[in-house]
């Protein structure tokens, strides 16, 4: 206790930093307030149906990472997602189009470039999510919740909510660039943190109700949580280290080199996205569903949207792990990174330059990418297992998936940054021992 109250006073001692986590906060703040601001022409008195409709399944994943604003018809209700969605076919787009491949090795310019059609691209997503949203609030919500309807009323609430998100967009950037911490998956992380709170709540009122050893239960759900919570810290910071040894070089009349140093390999460099593709998969039932004709085609399409059921977990999981060895091949590349190695004179030892050496990286990244892959798809399937011992489905969210590891992943991230500003300045890091690695071993990443 008495080593985080002097950690806090080091904090308040530089100016830079208070202000980077004062601006953070108000941002956040600005962000919370908006989230429960409705749609003009609607009464939030009525939103009781779609409050129900969003208590779980994919509504409910969705309204958690709006944090709450999807429930509440919020003009913040479509929330930072367009933008992610716009941000990964970008990506994807940068690995099979040549234009976007030019854009991404031309520097600050074309980073610029990509910004801008990821904003275009966003607006227009927007443009089609906005009237769905809408025609779900026309089906969800009583004729009297509405003051204004027709054309008029889409019209306008579709340009709102296309403005809410952009300006959250901006607010996410605002932060990454006078803040603490990566604007945009902060805000990802606040919308989440804001259902913990109501879904144990729910949970603490519903095993309080429960006959015999309810409380009991409660508190092995919060171990459970824990450990975890733990474990998915270590699959976030695992990493193997590859020694590299430089040969040695003149120049001039100095002699230079013969130092050793290590190529971190991450045991999950994909990061969030894998359970992010296999999530749209899965998603493909559901609109199969709508659609269903047959009798056979139905069951099919029920099957693959009950959250809880062996074939839904089953093919979600075997998704993840090959998603994972897709993502982490496209993001680390073990020719590049033998080219780099020799152009700067350096080599693996007892390893040849060259082929074997892409070889040997790629056959590393193979075999610590499987028990990684392994264990992202268990913690997807977390929820699942978590439902089926009867905990409360909005609490369960909490155990796995995506919430899971941005929490992780965000937390660990902004706790570095802040570290980092302690260390650069003298004073202690926020662990007395070791420093806090993030997701990227000192970058940042957007999930």
């Amino acid at each position: 206790m008495k080593r985080f109250i002097e950690t806090l006073k080091n904090i308040y001692k530089i100016e830079d930093l208070r202000n980077r986590i004062g601006t953070t906060l108000l941002f956040v703040l600005i962000y919370r307030l908006g989230s429960y601001v409705s749609l003009p022409g609607i009464d939030p008195a009525q939103l009781g149906q779609l409050k129900n409709q969003t208590s779980d399944g994919l509504l409910g994943l969705l309204d958690m990472f709006s944090g709450g604003a999807f429930s509440n018809a919020s003009i913040f209700a479509l929330g930072i997602m367009p933008y992610i969605s716009a941000s990964i076919v970008i990506q994807l787009l940068g690995i099979a189009v040549p234009y976007f491949q030019r854009l991404q090795k031309e520097g600050e310019s074309g980073r610029r470039k990509i910004n801008q059609i990821t904003r275009y691209l966003t607006v227009a997503i927007l443009i089609f999510q906005s009237p769905a949203y809408l025609a779900n609030l026309r089906f969800q919500l009583p004729e009297s919740a509405f003051a204004v309807s027709g054309t008029m009323f889409t019209v306008t609430s579709t340009i709102i909510l296309t403005a809410g998100s952009m300006f959250v967009m901006w607010l996410g950037e605002r932060i990454t660039d006078k803040g603490i911490g990566n604007g945009i998956s902060l805000i990802i992380m606040i919308g989440i943190i804001a259902r913990l709170p109501f879904s144990v709540f729910a949970e603490f009122a519903s095993r309080l109700n429960q006959q015999g050893g309810g409380m009991v239960m409660f508190l092995i759900e919060f171990v459970l949580l824990f450990l975890v919570f733990a474990g998915t810290i270590l699959l976030v910071q695992g990493t193997r280290r590859i020694p590299v040894q430089y040969a040695k070089r003149i120049v001039g009349n100095k002699q230079y080199g013969g130092v050793r140093q290590y190529i971190p390999l991450k045991v999950n460099a994909a990061g969030v996205m894998p359970i992010i593709f296999a999530q749209a998969i899965m998603f493909v039932p559901i609109t199969l569903a709508g659609f269903a004709t047959s009798e056979s085609l139905g069951n099919f399409a029920a099957a693959f949207t009950n959250h809880t059921g062996f074939w839904y977990n089953f093919t979600q999981f075997i998704l993840v792990i090959a998603f994972t060895y897709f993502y982490t091949a496209i993001t680390v590349n073990p020719v590049q990174m033998a080219e780099d190695m020799k152009k700067n004179g350096g080599f693996i030892p007892g390893v040849k330059p060259g082929k074997k050496t892409v070889e040997f990286l790629d056959t590393v990244m193979s075999r610590i990418t499987l028990p990684g892959s392994i264990f992202l798809g268990i913690v997807t399937i977390l929820p699942a297992f978590a439902m089926l011992m009867g905990i409360n489905t909005q609490f369960a969210y909490f155990y796995g998936g995506t919430s899971l590891l941005i929490l992780v992943g965000v937390i660990l991230d902004t706790l570095q940054q802040i570290e980092s500003h302690l260390l650069m300045r003298h004073y202690d890091g926020l662990m007395k021992s070791g420093r806090i690695k993030g997701r990227t071993g000192g970058g940042q990443t957007m999930y």
